[in-house]
């Protein structure tokens, strides 16, 4: 019996050795030496410091920066919960969105919706609208939309506001990508909120279309994919070259 297990011993502690400490280690060291950026995770430094990665998509809400897609992945961007939201086209919650209790019994945006990133896409980006109720109703003591009266205006049965963009918005705009870290948004998508940026920025905005579209990433192999715009890298640029005025 001993003698049988002798060589089944000796081939799982050979192939323990060879497959799980020589073989990933050879593979590691040989990512690091062809392609040391990529095997890092593809971080991205400025001044020294870390400041992301050009594979994961983060969050940019200042009126100076591009935007990313919408994520569903965690609270936003969490490459720990990568995920989509699951819902389908003529899901209510996708459409409208939901609201929640907070711990504080502040009632607080559960899931924001389609229609609710619709509203703040043409209001930043100053795209024409019609709205079944003017949105100054839905302002708070700030001046600034409550997206938490806007969902429920949206998930009112009797009286449903009613939101229509009068110019075409790209779907990367406000749908979330199936990871919710995608890092890219399209060149349509950029192109649109080129005028917001360059207003906040005080220059003009083909000064910071020359900037999209020296970021703009070609499909692979000219017909592998579509052609994207890096977020992060597009908004480093503009720190750089087109800093905001102080």
């Amino acid at each position: 019996m001993i003698k049988e297990l002798g060589p089944g011993f000796r081939l799982t502690l050979i192939f323990t050795v060879v497959l799980g400490l020589l073989y990933p280690a050879v593979m590691t060291g040989l990512a690091e030496l062809i392609f040391p950026k990529q095997s890092n995770g593809s971080l991205v430094t400025v001044n020294g410091k870390v400041v992301g990665s050009s594979l994961i998509g983060q969050s940019f809400a200042k009126p100076e920066y591009f935007h990313p897609r919408p994520s569903a992945a965690g609270n936003g961007y969490d490459a720990t919960a990568s995920s989509g939201t699951n819902l389908g086209p003529t899901s209510a919650k996708l459409l409208r969105g939901t609201t929640k209790m907070d711990d504080k019994k502040n009632e607080v945006v559960d899931f924001d919706g389609i229609n609710l990133r619709i509203v703040h896409y043409c209001v930043d980006n100053d795209l024409p609208y019609e709205s079944s109720v003017p949105l100054d109703q839905f302002k708070d003591s700030h001046g600034e939309l409550d997206d938490v009266k806007l969902i429920k205006a949206f998930n009112d049965d009797k009286t449903r506001l009613l939101f229509t963009a009068k110019a075409s918005i790209p779907p990367d705009a406000v749908t979330a990508s199936a990871s919710g870290l995608d890092p890219h948004i399209s060149p349509a998508n950029a192109e649109i909120q080129a005028a917001r940026v360059a207003k906040a920025r005080g220059v003009s905005a083909d000064q910071v279309k020359q900037l999209i579209a020296q970021f703009t990433e070609r499909a692979a192999l000219g017909f592998l994919g579509e052609p994207r715009v890096n977020v992060l890298m597009l908004n480093i640029a503009l720190d750089q070259k087109v800093p905001v005025s102080k």
